[in-house]
């Protein structure tokens, strides 16, 4: 028995050619049918980079070049009746000094400098590119400071795009916390903060984004930078541990060997010291004998800051800041461990016992606060979900700022 065919009329439709374009209608020209190749059209596709187009990284941008200028106006303002010194030397004071030093005449420095031998506490990857620079920015000091521009505009845009994977539209509230924090003077000087973390935000967000042979090898270069680049290293492994585009995913376990990428340059920094001095820890005794970083009891660490505060008056606010920093460091660290942050924790603690027990007395805290990308980005969110939160915050950084901006920019030191 068969089928009879359907009564009336039968639509035929002829078949589409194979080499059709998807979504061509019948008499539509398209690159085929008009004699161009697909490739002749991309060609005529100009590629237009992301930051150029995307409101987020182009309203980062737009924080980023207001803030430099302001500070620029701001020191020069500082300046008169407290400095003389010329205007680029005002923010290429003290470690961007070391830097150019090692850049031009390695760890040995220059003849007859007396304290050479705390140039092995500076790691050598801003040194490196002051090095690289110099056929085209011979001025070791303008070379700094182009360094810390650019790596400064690459950072807004990595910490925006990373703040925007924890909570939608907090991108900018983390940049603007970053870039006018108490201690920001130093994204905007020839020093390496801002190059590690244009270095270690674009890994965190590269690996939270699955990228993690990516993720890895900007990891490492922050490692040639700064010896966070170490705490970075372990954050990431956690991650990788605990996320679903990590281990969990199929095949997560072949890419683990990538994240060992970091400790690569800590280990060829440390056999390199080795060949000059006979030190394998030649960083860490260096950091002994010149700055008294060595273990302690957190509570000798405290008491020692609280009694070196009234030395010198000049550096009384200073030592409060350093304290007031290293306070705020363990409410980040407690934060993430009752939210259960895990990759962020890991990447926190570590700077927490090296901060509080590793020296003699509390140093560089407040500096190292800008490294502490955690603590933007929740500021960042607490921007679009308690704004209240975020404008308390920024009345309260805002002077600070200031204060210290004018401070280092006209000789005083400030951490």
């Amino acid at each position: 028995m068969t089928d009879r065919a359907p009564a009336g009329p039968v639509k035929i439709t002829e078949p589409e050619p194979a080499d059709a374009e998807p979504g061509a209608r019948p008499g539509e020209t398209t690159a085929e049918t008009s004699g161009e190749s697909t490739g002749e059209v991309a060609g005529r596709q100009r590629w237009v980079p992301r930051f150029l187009t995307d409101p987020g990284d182009r309203l980062a941008l737009l924080l980023w070049a207001l803030s430099h200028v302001g500070v620029l106006i701001y020191a020069y303002l500082a300046g008169p009746g407290r400095t003389t010194d010329p205007f680029l030397n005002r923010f290429t004071r003290w470690d961007a000094e070391n830097f150019i030093a090692i850049a031009q005449f390695g760890y040995d420095g220059p003849p007859g400098m007396q304290d050479a031998g705390k140039l092995p506490a500076f790691f050598p990857g801003m040194a490196i590119l002051i090095r690289v620079m110099r056929p085209v920015v011979e001025d070791g000091r303008l070379a700094t400071m182009i360094i810390s521009l650019v790596a400064s505009a690459v950072l807004a845009v990595a910490l925006s795009r990373l703040a925007e994977t924890y909570a939608a539209g907090s991108g900018r509230y983390a940049v603007a916390a970053l870039f006018l924090s108490p201690f920001a003077v130093f994204l905007y000087s020839g020093y390496s903060e801002a190059l590690f973390l244009a270095l270690a935000v674009s890994a965190w967000l590269l690996a939270r984004n699955g990228r993690w042979e990516d993720a890895a090898l900007c990891a490492a270069g922050a490692a040639t930078v700064r010896i966070s680049g170490l705490f970075l290293a372990f954050g990431l492994l956690v991650m990788f541990l605990v996320a679903e585009n990590g281990r969990k995913r199929p095949g997560g376990w072949r890419l683990l060997p990538w994240l060992a990428l970091p400790g690569v340059p800590l280990v060829l920094y440390s056999v390199y010291q080795w060949t000059r001095t006979g030190d394998w820890l030649a960083y860490n005794s260096v950091q002994d004998r010149f700055w008294g970083r060595h273990a302690v009891w957190p509570w000798e660490a405290l008491a020692n800051t609280w009694n070196m505060s009234d030395d010198v008056a000049s550096l009384t606010t200073s030592y409060y800041g350093e304290i007031i920093s290293a306070a705020v460091l363990l409410v980040l660290a407690g934060c993430l461990a009752v939210r259960r942050k895990w990759p962020e924790f890991a990447y926190i603690i570590p700077q927490v016992l090296s901060f509080l027990t590793l020296s003699s007395f509390y140093m560089s805290i407040g500096r190292g606060s800008l490294t502490w990308f955690p603590l933007w980005i929740a500021i960042g969110v607490a921007g679009v979900r308690r704004p209240w939160v975020w404008l308390v915050s920024m009345a309260i950084m805002i002077p600070v700022m200031a204060i210290n901006t004018g401070n280092f920019t006209t000789g005083a030191w400030i951490g």
